[in-house]
């Protein structure tokens, strides 16, 4: 069910919120959370939206969507509200904010936020300077960015990690879930020799590859070298851990395996699915408090002038 509400404002928006719990239980209480989609009103707004439904059956929740239309409009305020089948297991109100409204989202999520439940700010497209200060994100308890969104990808994770503040994430760290996972497993069996040095190869502005760097100098404490080499349709090529036994590397083969190989082990083949938004938000949304690791490896990411480019053969993923 889709109901618009076209010249509104915050007051009529709840009003038609109780009107429809109390006339047809269409909208249930039990949400986890409250979480704010702040986009530019159009495609971008509306694909947000679908990871989110989705995204939402694993975590049921309140959907705000801040879409900002054209600046140049006169002050208005449009809303809709989505519930049903239209809204997974969510309820989803779209504020479309048009005018000098459209810079004044954080004061009117307000009178719309689930009472006593944690907030969620995420952006899905270019993210503010400093997400904690930003009005949106400032009402927030987490704050999810996604900076493989902006024309330069390296240059805004520095960026992040210089205004960092408790509660900061970036879908780039989940999108490397399956590569840290795999990574620490190939590190459990025997023999147990410390890793000297590491080498993640990926695109140049790829802030996944970034991060798997700075995740591994953070974590083993060992030189890491970020090559740059090109991943078709992706982020990461390879990772090679190098131990006085042998060198073990991950590499990916294809859009959904990757090739493991170890020291007096057959080379195995393993699952390595791209991940998708809605994949990696849900993920985000499973933990509302500080991600302490995240933290000390965005400090942790090497410098664009620190990497080199690598005359391997391209990985075609």
């Amino acid at each position: 069910m889709i109901v618009d509400l076209p010249s509104t404002d915050t007051s009529a928006v709840n009003r038609k919120m109780v009107e429809l719990r109390e006339s047809a239980g269409a909208v249930a209480l039990g949400r986890v959370l409250t979480l704010v989609i702040s986009t530019e009103d159009g495609p971008e707004a509306e694909q947000a939206i679908q990871a989110a439904n989705d995204a939402s059956r694993e975590h049921p929740c309140r959907v705000l969507v801040l879409a900002r239309g054209v600046r140049r409009a006169a002050t208005r305020l449009d809303a809709q509200i989505r519930i049903g089948g239209d809204a997974g297991a969510s309820e989803v109100i779209v504020l479309r904010m048009y005018g000098p409204l459209a810079d004044h989202g954080g004061s009117i999520i307000v009178p719309l936020l689930l009472p006593d439940a944690p907030i969620v700010t995420w952006w899905p497209g270019e993210p503010p300077p400093s997400p904690a200060e930003d009005p949106v994100g400032a009402v927030a308890g987490r704050r999810i960015t996604d900076v493989s969104q902006t024309k330069a990808p390296s240059k805004s994770l520095a960026k992040m990690a210089a205004t960092y503040s408790a509660g900061d994430t970036d879908l780039a760290w989940s999108r490397i879930t399956s590569w840290r996972a795999l990574l620490t497993s190939a590190l459990d069996p025997p023999p147990y020799d410390e890793v000297l040095r590491a080498e993640v190869d990926g695109e140049a502005e790829s802030a996944s590859a970034d991060l798997l760097a700075g995740w591994l100098s953070s974590r083993l404490g060992v030189p890491v070298t970020r090559s740059v080499v090109d991943v078709f349709g992706g982020h990461v090529g390879a990772v090679r851990l190098e131990r006085a036994s042998g060198t073990i590397e991950l590499r990916r083969q294809d859009s959904k395996t990757a090739k493991l190989t170890q020291p007096g082990q057959p080379d195995r083949r393993v699952a390595l699915a791209r991940r998708t938004a809605r994949e990696c938000l849900a993920e985000e949304l499973r933990r509302l408090d500080p991600d302490e690791i995240f933290h000390e490896a965005l400090g942790a990411v090497p410098r664009a002038g620190s990497r080199r480019s690598s005359s391997k053969s391209k990985v075609r993923a």
